[in-house]
């Protein structure tokens, strides 16, 4: 019963009773900061240690190396001499 009373705002106390008090910039940023830093233990805690494993080393990680060009097969019949594209 207790809870309702609570939840519908019952007999005991008044709207400015219950308000918060507002809290400060440095308050505000350091509870940010606390819950950043929960938030990255929860995400370290998740993931596994292959997986941490290859973000670390992923910057070194091998890739082939581009084929071809930007310039196409079809890009050279299109353009005339003087550099514009015909509208053919």
């Amino acid at each position: 019963m207790g809870f309702l009373r609570r939840l519908l705002g019952g007999a005991g106390e008044s709207a400015e009773e219950r308000a918060d008090p507002p809290a400060d910039q440095a308050e505000v940023d350091a509870e940010e900061r606390a819950r950043e830093l929960e938030l990255a233990r929860f995400d370290q805690d998740r993931t596994g240690d292959l997986v941490r494993r290859q973000q670390r080393f992923a910057g070194y990680a091998w890739t082939p190396p581009a084929q071809g060009g930007s310039r196409r097969s079809d890009d050279e019949d299109d353009v005339s001499e003087d550099g514009d594209r015909s509208t053919s």
